[in-house]
């Protein structure tokens, strides 16, 4: 068992890229062991195909310098916040047994977003309850519940109550981003155009990492929501004196 120090679990690969790579990156560059879990191949999507999707995670991975990428393949589009699936999902989270998951949005312009988001939210906590029982290669599991869940934002913006300054991993989050060729804006491709392929979307995604970075007084940040406030031993654990 390879135990992480966070995992992001998202339903599309590149979700992880876009929402949360500059705070992985930060902590991969700390040598702290950070993974990425995709829930299905986006084999729904208009361009490409899974195969290519598939290979584009592994790339964008090695780009960000994370340790671990696996694939859940769920069914894009028809997965379901229900106990097949949870137990699914708790098995990889016992497997790694990550002290924060950073998941998708818990309501996003993407349908698939927000279920995620529940079902990720709702596998987390079931994951900590000793009497649900789970193997892993025939191994039986321990129970595990990260310390806390945050909730990356995507399409639709939502107020932050975390911001992390990435403004030292942007740039690399953004060749992660790149990696997915097959998605994104490409001169030269005769797939249809969609919403994210588009000369201007990566340049939404740069503004939006630049406005969160505003509200910090840094270049770059992105912004996580979390149900639960988080806890800090006193107020001086809010003190930057790097940031103006």
């Amino acid at each position: 068992m390879t135990k992480l120090h966070i995992l992001s679990i998202a339903v599309h690969p590149d979700d992880a890229e876009l929402g949360c790579a500059g705070t992985l990156i930060n902590h991969a560059r700390k040598g702290q062991m950070v993974g990425i879990l995709d829930l299905t191949a986006g084999e729904l999507g208009t361009r490409g195909t899974a195969e290519i999707r598939l290979k584009e995670a592994q790339d964008a991975a090695q780009a960000m310098g994370i340790h671990v990428r696996e694939n859940a393949h769920m069914a894009d589009g028809f997965f379901r916040n229900d106990e097949a699936h949870q137990k699914m999902l708790i098995r990889f989270i016992r497997k790694y047994q990550p002290e924060i998951v950073i998941a998708n949005a818990l309501t996003d312009r993407h349908p698939d977003h927000g279920r995620a988001g529940r079902l990720i939210a709702d596998a987390c906590f079931l994951s900590g309850l000793r009497k649900i029982e789970t193997e892993w290669n025939n191994t039986p599991q321990a129970a595990w519940r990260p310390k806390r869940v945050f909730h990356m934002i995507q399409d639709r913006h939502h107020e932050p109550q975390i911001i992390v300054d990435i403004s030292e991993s942007f740039h690399t989050k953004m060749e992660a981003v790149r990696c997915y060729k097959s998605q994104f804006h490409a001169p030269t491709s005769t797939e249809p155009m969609t919403y994210i392929a588009t000369a201007e979307f990566l340049n939404q995604i740069a503004y939006r990492d630049m406005l969160m970075g505003k509200r910090i007084g840094t270049q770059y940040a992105e912004g996580f929501v979390c149900e639960n406030i988080p806890a800090i031993s006193d107020l001086d654990a809010l003190i930057y004196p790097e940031f103006p």
